[in-house]
């Protein structure tokens, strides 16, 4: 079982990363140049500046100090162009399909409207786009949530069936003493209005405009007025204020009875939030103490994080005994430009937040089987567990719905104050698979020639019941499998319905599906440096 001496070799490879962008290495391929004066610094069709050469040339440099570092700001004065440049080279350095890339000239773009044309526009098997996940996000509100678990908004998630009217909107997930939890608001009721604009059938641009701000608050204190319908069909009005709240990653955790024994239940929301370590632990040495025989995992909500916390996970279910010596958890694939991929190891102890070993050890339930409730919100490090787990013959049962599709991760990287995320690997588990761009299937029958379809039942997310509920849809559905292998009689396919047009005005995205939260990503500003066991 691979903990200490690949979470070494995954340290160096992941310091060598940084050295190489401190040195302006690892940039040129195909035939182009390095520039080394930045002063004159221009964009010129296929020659790239070393992207260290670049960085921190800010157009509003920051002043202080980081409150994550304490250092003082990398930044100085420099231009938008600077701050382009900067993307370009970093792009061709580090993205994973830099091949694709179509080598832009920078000027009449934005800062971040360039940075959306630095990402691939193949597409998957499917005729998904291959790049779905590709964020620029404000470095001190990334820093927020991540460091210390706290949010700021209302509290709560959500599904939508469609961007374009009609549309519903749903309550999928309460964080508990977040403003939505304290104004009442509940799981399964549905959004008809947001401050006097009808969310169902509201088209105009200037209404659209207004759903959106009044759904993502700019601030702490925004007051929004909000009337849901509740599944027995009553209004609920309430104004919510938009406020600073703590994430809670492990949600629920608890122990059904069932004629096959004890089952454990835990609901996990986040691999992101790096505190959440002690409560996972906590939650699987409950399970443990309960002598529980399977264990239900519920992901729906989860858009994933830190591989770090998701492999602990791995080797809480799993443990050394089912682990293979030389098992790992999953194999990290470069665009070609880096010396050599590496391995991730099950990470057996609490980590400190450079990704030291704290010598404290992890519980294991020694489990050869797991059941997944997942959703198209499952993502990015919830997948890796799947496919890590299958990849060591751990028996997973997928109940619920195809997953996101992400087998990629990044390197989160600050540049004057704006964090940008562009794919910058692949993952592969222990059998050498990661073909799952298109997401997890759950199938009853699965065909063994696609690895990507998974054991398991298709069932709809029931929004009558509330999570870890055994009368709860997709828990149930997880119990009857348990029992007797069958599923519930599957849903009727959904409607299509046809887009007329592309340029309609539309509501964001899902809340649930955060980008900040849907990531597989190591912390660009503390690599691990070693594993000690």
């Amino acid at each position: 079982m691979q903990i200490t001496t690949q979470s070494m070799k995954l340290g160096l490879t992941l310091s060598t990363l940084l050295t190489l962008a401190a040195c302006g290495g690892g940039g040129s391929s195909g035939g182009t140049s390095p520039i080394n004066n930045a002063s004159a610094a221009q964009w010129q069709a296929g020659v790239y500046a070393a992207s260290a050469s670049l960085k921190d040339q800010c157009e509003a440099p920051r002043s202080g100090v980081d409150p994550v570092t304490n250092q003082a700001y990398a930044d100085r004065k420099g231009s938008e162009t600077l701050e382009k440049l900067w993307l370009r080279s970093w792009s061709h350095e580090s993205y994973l399909w830099y091949d694709e890339l179509d080598d832009v000239n920078p000027a009449g773009y934005s800062v971040l409207e360039y940075f959306e044309r630095l990402k691939t526009d193949q597409r998957t098997a499917s005729g998904s786009l291959k790049d779905n996940f590709h964020y620029a996000q404000d470095t001190a509100e990334r820093n927020k949530r991540t460091q210390s678990g706290v949010a700021s908004g209302y509290g709560f998630e959500w599904v939508l069936d469609s961007p374009y009217a009609p549309r519903r909107l749903h309550v999928v997930y309460i964080e508990p003493g977040s403003p939505a939890d304290l104004a009442g608001i509940q799981r399964g009721m549905q959004l008809i209005n947001i401050n006097g604009r009808d969310v169902v059938n509201d088209e105009t641009t200037a209404g659209v405009d207004a759903i959106n701000q009044g759904l993502f608050p700019d601030s702490v204190g925004q007051q929004t007025s909000m009337t849901f319908s509740t599944s027995g069909g009553d209004l609920f009005e309430v104004v919510v204020t938009s406020a600073d709240y703590e994430i809670k990653a492990v949600a629920k955790t608890s122990v059904l009875d069932t004629a096959q024994g004890r089952v454990g239940y835990l609901l996990f929301n986040t691999f992101n939030i790096f505190k959440s370590q002690q409560a996972l632990k906590d939650a699987v040495q409950q399970l443990k103490d309960a002598n529980i025989t399977e264990l239900v995992l519920d992901l729906r909500y989860n858009g994933g994080g830190l591989l770090a916390q998701s492999s602990q996970l791995g080797y809480m279910i799993t443990g050394p005994d089912i682990i293979p010596a030389d098992g790992f958890f999953e194999k990290v694939v470069f665009n070609g430009k880096f010396e050599r991929d590496e391995e991730i190891g099950f990470f057996n102890q609490l980590l400190t937040e450079d990704f030291y070993s704290t010598g404290i050890e992890l519980p294991s339930l020694d489990l050869t089987r797991v059941y997944v409730l997942s959703s198209n919100s499952t993502c990015s490090a919830s997948e890796a567990l799947i496919n890590a787990l299958r990849g060591i013959n751990v028996e997973v049962v997928l109940i619920g719905d195809t997953t996101c599709g992400k087998p990629y991760g990044f390197f989160p990287t600050d540049n004057c104050g704006t964090t940008y995320s562009t794919i910058q690997f692949k993952g592969e588990n222990y059998a050498g698979f990661g073909e799952y761009a298109d997401g997890f299937k759950p199938k009853l029958r699965p065909n063994l020639n696609f690895m990507d379809e998974v054991p398991g039942c298709r069932v709809d997310d029931d929004l009558n019941h509330a999570l870890g509920d055994t009368q709860e849809a997709v828990l149930a559905a997880a119990l009857q499998y348990m029992q007797d292998g069958s599923c519930p009689l599957a849903p009727p396919a959904a409607k299509q319905v046809k887009q007329l047009s592309t340029t309609r005005p539309a509501i964001q995205r899902s809340s649930a599906i955060d980008p900040l939260w849907n990531n597989k990503v190591y912390p660009s500003n503390v690599m691990p440096q070693g594993m000690n066991q």
